[in-house]
């Protein structure tokens, strides 16, 4: 039976043709973004503004701001040369050891490539500026006049003294370096070696303890305020009473006052700087008739150490180098 429908055979193939097209325009469109679209979560990210990475240091001169961590940093004192080094950072100049050529043996292998800047007391200022530090370290004692000069190179911080207590310019100069949390824990660490020796030691603190030095042209009895008698007294180590205080030192004594230096232990050191003039001072003090009529002489506990790290270098390196030396006249294992 045949059927009549409205739908002929040219209209369906009219139909046919139509979705034909419809479909290809919607393929033809698939891969576009309409304006709509691309406004709808597909714009580039806003590009975030530098981040402030300077700080501000407070110290002997003011407040000076450090862009960011520095690179090549200037040092100009000794002291401040070990703190550098016990930081992990290599100056790319300091001014040299007060003995050595031109720095002091303990550090001399970790000194490769840096530049020598004159001395504490004259630091060479057109080679400084040469280097293009990002950062100076010097100190007020030292440099003050030179501070001006110093500031108009690169951002200067200086330390006030360099006589008694050493950690606070430890301090100051890992602040300085954007390295504050690893100078707390080598101090930390520092103290920490303390205890122990005080703990190892026990009655052998209560022995009275003489520091002497010589040097050309004069000698010294040295008091609480220097760099061994800082350490003496964080140990608890005793003193004898005519060097019980809170002083630098007794400079340019006679020969009258060797009697000063009697002690359970004496230490002493010698500041030779290459002419022999030192090494003749002592060679005269100690066979002199006053000196071999001390007890702690006649006693055979007298022991000579070494000047630069009882007393010049100064720093954290010859402070834990010191514990070393004590620790072997005490007869402390490490």
């Amino acid at each position: 039976m045949t059927f009549s429908t409205p739908f002929t055979r040219k209209n369906v193939m009219a139909l046919v043709a139509m979705l034909l097209i419809v479909a290809m325009t919607a393929v033809g469109c698939g891969g576009k973004t309409t304006p709509v679209e691309q406004s709808q979560g597909t714009e580039a990210p806003k590009a975030e503004a530098p981040k402030d990475t300077s700080y501000t240091v407070k110290h002997a001169m003011g407040e000076t701001k450090i862009p960011a961590a520095p690179k090549r940093v200037v040092i100009l004192t000794n002291e401040g040369t070990e703190a550098l080094l016990a930081l992990g950072i290599t100056p790319v100049g300091a001014v040299k050891s007060w003995v050595g050529d031109p720095w002091y043996p303990h550090i001399k292998e970790k000194m490769n490539g840096v530049v020598e800047l004159g001395t504490e007391s004259q630091p060479n200022i057109e080679a400084i500026a040469g280097l293009n530090p990002d950062l100076i370290i010097g100190n007020k004692l030292r440099q003050e006049k030179v501070y001006e000069q110093l500031s108009a190179i690169a951002p200067t911080v200086f330390s006030e003294t360099l006589r008694g207590e050493w950690k606070s310019n430890f301090k100051l100069y890992a602040e300085a370096i954007n390295k504050k949390e690893d100078g707390d824990k080598i101090v930390a660490d520092f103290d920490k070696r303390i205890e122990e020796f005080k703990a190892a030691a026990g009655d052998k603190l209560k022995q009275k303890v003489s520091v002497v030095r010589f040097m050309a042209g004069q000698s010294r009895i040295y008091y609480k305020q220097t760099f061994s008698g800082v350490i003496f007294e964080q140990i608890g180590i005793a003193r004898p009473d005519s060097q019980n205080k809170d002083e630098f030192a007794a400079t340019n004594v006679s020969k009258e006052r060797i009697p000063e230096m009697d002690g359970d232990i004496l230490f002493y050191f010698t500041y030779e700087t290459g002419d022999g003039k030192a090494n003749q001072v002592e060679q005269d003090w100690i066979n002199d008739p006053l000196w071999n009529n001390l007890n702690v002489v006649k006693a055979g506990n007298v022991h000579k150490v070494s000047d630069t790290i009882w007393n010049t270098a100064g720093g954290v390196l010859a402070a834990n180098l010191l514990l070393d030396d004590l620790q072997k006249f005490y007869g402390i294992s490490k």
